[in-house]
């Protein structure tokens, strides 16, 4: 099974793999293939413009390979904001979105606290893109000492 897991930066979205995913099972998450990429010592978000594009390009290619093997293992991808043709390819795929979302003033409140000024755009962006959309959290992941 493919689940992509949605939501605004610092939702809990990898939070809500960790309690979902086994030790098979295929995680493809960009803060930790940007983390397997650089030395130690480099920022857990934020990356170097350079660091982002390597880490995309590793992620299509895991995407491409892993959704090959959903009949053996499961896969759990993050994507923050899905477009349409992206939405497409999933649900073809027989993917199931998961949306976690703790509300607007938590994720403010933890993008303030641990992430840089610009990813309050990103807040912005996805909770027009989601409103918009007349979409419902699956989930509201709470359960993260922030």
């Amino acid at each position: 099974m493919l689940y992509v897991v949605t939501g605004p930066p610092a939702a809990g979205k990898s939070t809500w793999i960790q309690a979902h995913a086994t030790p098979r099972d295929i995680v493809i998450d960009m803060d930790r293939i940007a983390s397997a990429l650089t030395g130690p010592g480099a920022p857990a978000w934020n990356q170097d413009p350079i660091v982002q594009r390597v880490a995309q390009r590793a992620r299509f290619a895991a995407i491409d390979e892993a959704v090959k093997h959903l009949d053996d293992v499961d896969v759990y991808l993050i994507h923050t904001m899905p477009g349409p043709k992206a939405l497409a390819r999933y649900r073809r795929l027989g993917g199931r979105i998961v949306v976690v979302d703790p509300g607007e003033d938590t994720v403010r409140e933890r993008v303030k606290a641990m992430r840089s000024s610009g990813m309050d755009r990103v807040v912005t962006r996805w909770y027009g893109q989601y409103r918009r959309a007349g979409a419902h959290p699956v989930t509201t992941q709470t359960s993260r000492d922030w």
